[in-house]
């Protein structure tokens, strides 16, 4: 099976972000599938047209199109839309016998139906959030114009997908209330690197040796993008709490963003920046995993908006990977597993309180161990990459031979 894979933000482990789609496409590979990815080089390049190379198997098609969280509304439109046009023919022209495109953003359901349909093959579209949804609960998608445009848009790409790939549960419900039949709707969350975070194959220690500034005690580590949905300053503000009480626990955050300035200057006002509140700039997976090694607690935050609360972040993924325990200060299905399982903690959005759940959970006897442990056998068991890749591969082949027994009907 000749598979295109549209990805505008496609990663690698020896680049910062998610790496999902790779995971996949080299899994894939692997199963003897011919995988072309077609995505964008977002740092600045001096080469303006389109370059190939093989990273593990995967042919990976690239063009430069700059884009960053710091961008303002309408730049990223822009660039959402280059990519959308010129990556078009270029995803036409391989030919494939499938074409899967993952959003964000929903844009990418431009090429893909595209593509799909010059080459005469299915498509699979894959939900990484509920766009146009979330930008119009956050007030970031007022325009009428625009709002109507991106749910045409959405309608668009649902209509024309054989098979569609949400990330949650409250994604999939989403896409069934957008009026697609729950039977076209398959949930594959993000998923763990059970190898690449082994705990028993990274060595402890490294982390804290590269930063001897941090204290002592365990580290609270927050690892992604510092954008206004992440609403990081959260923990900005909850170290200077969890100093009262503690000064020896570290609230470590490694990432950018466009809220990445705001966020330091808070630390820096309420004089917890460089005593028990870091900033690090992005590192790629490979050099990551020491941080989630001498963590002892992982959180994913966003802002106080319902809409946000289906997300599926790779960061909690990783943690479960690396056998270490989870926080949340949100709702949702994240909430309710770590709630469930025992994997951590769901910290309320009152700072005091929250202060008081983290220091409560270092302090008591055995249970960050025990959370550790559960949530890295619900990583192998439930979430390992050649699982949740296996149930992609799985809807791949049944959206082509699908398409196969339509065409044999029709002649």
């Amino acid at each position: 099976m000749k598979i295109v894979y549209i990805h505008q933000y496609f990663r690698t482990p020896d680049q910062s972000g998610g790496t999902r789609s790779y995971e996949m496409a080299r899994r894939l590979v692997q199963w003897g599938h011919e995988v072309h990815v077609v995505t964008s080089c977002t740092e600045p390049s001096e080469r303006k047209s389109w370059f190939t190379e093989q990273i593990d198997g995967v042919n990976v098609h690239w063009l430069s199109v700059r884009y960053d969280n710091k961008m303002g509304f309408f730049s990223r439109l822009k660039a959402f839309f280059d990519f959308a046009i010129r990556s078009s023919r270029r995803a036409a022209k391989l030919q494939g016998d499938v074409v899967f495109a993952t959003s964000t953003p929903l844009t990418i359901a431009l090429p893909g139906v595209y593509a799909s349909r010059k080459s005469n093959c299915p498509l699979v579209f894959e939900v990484r959030d509920l766009w146009p949804h979330v930008p119009i609960a956050m007030w970031v998608l007022r325009n009428s114009v625009l709002v109507a445009a991106a749910k045409l848009l959405e309608r668009f790409a649902y209509r024309n997908s054989t098979h569609i790939v949400a990330l949650s549960d409250g994604m999939a419900e989403g896409v069934v209330r957008a009026g697609v039949s729950a039977a076209k709707v398959t949930v594959i969350p993000n998923s763990a690197d059970i190898a690449l975070f082994d705990p028993d194959s990274i060595e402890a220690g490294v982390f804290r040796k590269a930063h001897p500034e941090l204290p002592a005690g365990p580290i609270l580590l927050y690892p992604g993008t510092l954008g206004r949905v992440n609403g990081v300053g959260y923990l900005a503000e909850l170290a200077q709490i969890v100093a009262q009480y503690r000064n020896d626990i570290a609230i470590v955050v490694i990432g950018d963003g466009v809220e990445r300035d705001s966020i330091e200057s808070l630390a820096r006002s309420n004089g917890t920046l460089g005593k028990n509140f870091f900033m690090y700039s992005p590192m790629p997976k490979k050099e990551l995993v020491y941080a989630f090694r001498d963590a002892a607690l992982v959180v994913s935050t966003v802002i106080d908006v319902p809409a946000l609360e289906a997300n599926s972040a790779n960061k909690i993924f990783d943690a479960m990977a690396a056998g270490k325990a989870i926080a949340v200060n949100h709702g949702g299905w994240q909430k309710d597993l770590i709630r469930e399982y025992d994997l951590g903690l769901a910290l309320p959005r009152d700072l005091t309180s929250a202060a008081k759940c983290i220091v409560d959970f270092f302090e008591s006897t055995g249970r960050v161990e025990r959370c550790g442990l559960n949530a890295r056998e619900m990583a192998v068991e439930r979430y390992s990459r050649d699982l949740l890749a296996k149930r992609l591969e799985g809807i791949l082949l049944a959206a082509v031979s699908e398409e196969n027994k339509d065409d044999e009907a029709f002649f």
